[in-house]
């Protein structure tokens, strides 16, 4: 399994409960939650990110 990295993540106490009352919905760990929505974020930024760069992209 490759290296996890860990790193101190500080946040608003109602931010922390909001994640809490998600990830025990989605039946994760706040911390699988987290990682959840980076990955998903990323996910959806890379294809943004592509999208933009494919030939025929709409310009802003």
């Amino acid at each position: 399994m490759a290296e996890r990295k860990s790193f101190l993540l500080r946040l608003p106490p109602e931010l922390m409960e909001e994640l809490n009352r998600w990830a025990k919905d989605d039946l994760r760990s706040v911390n699988a939650q987290i990682e959840y929505i980076l990955r998903e974020a990323l996910r959806k930024r890379r294809r943004k990110v592509d999208d933009e760069s494919s030939p025929g992209a709409p310009s802003e």
